[in-house]
């Protein structure tokens, strides 16, 4: 899947608010708009945002950090 796609169902799925999840992903509040206005995703960080989704689940902090 796209990894625009991927991270608009993430988001979805999470209920996650964008900024959080750059701040979280990748130290970027405003990854998301970027990638939403055009910004490309460059391989190692498409890499890092993947494997960040993969593992968002099993931290133990996941559930406690997206409901602030």
């Amino acid at each position: 899947m796209h990894i625009k796609r991927l991270i608009e169902r993430f988001l979805r799925d999470q209920g996650l608010p964008p900024t959080k999840f750059g701040r979280l992903a990748a130290r970027d509040p405003r990854l998301v708009l970027d990638i939403r206005m055009g910004r490309e995703i460059r391989p190692e960080m498409e890499e890092k945002l993947r494997t960040f989704m993969s593992s968002y689940g099993e931290r133990p902090d996941a559930q406690a950090s997206h409901r602030q």
